[in-house]
């Protein structure tokens, strides 16, 4: 079992990828994160006899690895991300397989008040504040190009505000981590700030937190997972058979029946609801999940 963090990452040469018994995934880190992926590696390496190596990166990092072609599938949360990479011919055999949801999380004083409003109206209040210099408003953001991060800066859109010139560099409220969600959490824990943060990692962490859910409602914070294949006519020398064999097993009922229980003793709740048909094609997620995949589709 080979895990490469973002931070160490050792790029896995591409001509291994001709290997049919290694597949190399970049995954988001909200799924490393929360231990789900250590157990779907461990379950596929003991059903396959394949050497499954990961590297867990945010969701842009994560495709532009993809593109560079050393790795044969990804996991990822970001669809405008998603689609942009397929539409450049790089990503074939899309196919959603869970979601959960986005939360704003923050300190239990919530000096901005946001607490029970809508995404949108949160992160103008937050906005307000920070910028008026309001004693103990402050936003950690992941800062990295990662789905979370994607989410937030559509957020703050929807809300009216230019991110790289009303958000970024705005003042000391606002801080950029350039980290994963688990230390991005930790981050906003220190300094008693709000942060976005998709549900299961902040589960997997609130034993270590002492900020509590504030925003947990609003389409804006639905987060949808896909796996998605890296295309060998863009990249030759990855591995398509068993990226399609990894796809076609994490988005069969046995598997999504596992990812639905997974964190259920632990956490009281699921960390990742798992997408079956027709339900994931029609609003608001709008993806094939059921379908079985080829290595040429």
């Amino acid at each position: 079992m080979v895990v490469l963090l973002a931070a160490s990452v050792v790029a896995v040469p591409a001509q291994e990828a001709a290997n049919p018994d290694v597949l190399r995934i970049a995954t988001t880190t909200s799924l490393y994160d929360t231990g789900l992926l250590d157990e779907l590696e461990m379950m596929y390496e003991n059903t396959s006899g394949v050497d499954v190596q990961i590297t867990a990166q945010g969701t842009g990092q994560a495709l532009d690895t993809a593109r560079r072609g050393d790795v044969d599938l990804v996991l990822v949360h970001s669809p405008s991300l998603e689609q942009e990479f397929i539409d450049e011919g790089y990503g074939i055999n899309e196919r959603c397989f869970a979601y959960n949801n986005f939360l704003i999380v923050g300190p239990e004083s919530d000096p901005a008040g946001i607490a029970n409003m809508s995404p949108v109206e949160a992160f103008k209040a937050i906005y307000i504040a920070g910028t008026n210099n309001t004693e103990g408003v402050a936003f950690v953001s992941r800062g990295d190009d990662s789905g979370t991060h994607n989410r937030e800066q559509q957020i703050w859109a929807a809300a009216g505000y230019n991110y790289t010139e009303d958000i970024q560099d705005s003042g000391p409220w606002y801080l950029e981590t350039g980290s994963g969600m688990g230390e991005t959490l930790t981050v906003a824990n220190q300094k008693d700030a709000y942060t976005l943060s998709d549900i299961g990692t902040y589960l997997a962490f609130k034993d270590q937190l002492n900020l509590v859910e504030l925003v947990t409602e609003g389409d804006d914070l639905l987060n949808r997972y896909s796996a998605i294949s890296v295309n060998p006519e863009q990249v030759p020398g990855v591995n398509i058979n068993e990226a399609t064999n990894f796809t076609n097993w994490i988005t069969s009922n046995e598997t999504k029946e596992f990812i639905g229980n997974f964190g259920v003793e632990e956490y009281g709740q699921p960390l990742f609801v798992p997408l079956y048909a027709p339900e994931c094609t029609e609003p608001p997620f709008n993806c094939t999940c059921a379908e079985p995949v080829n290595a040429t589709a």
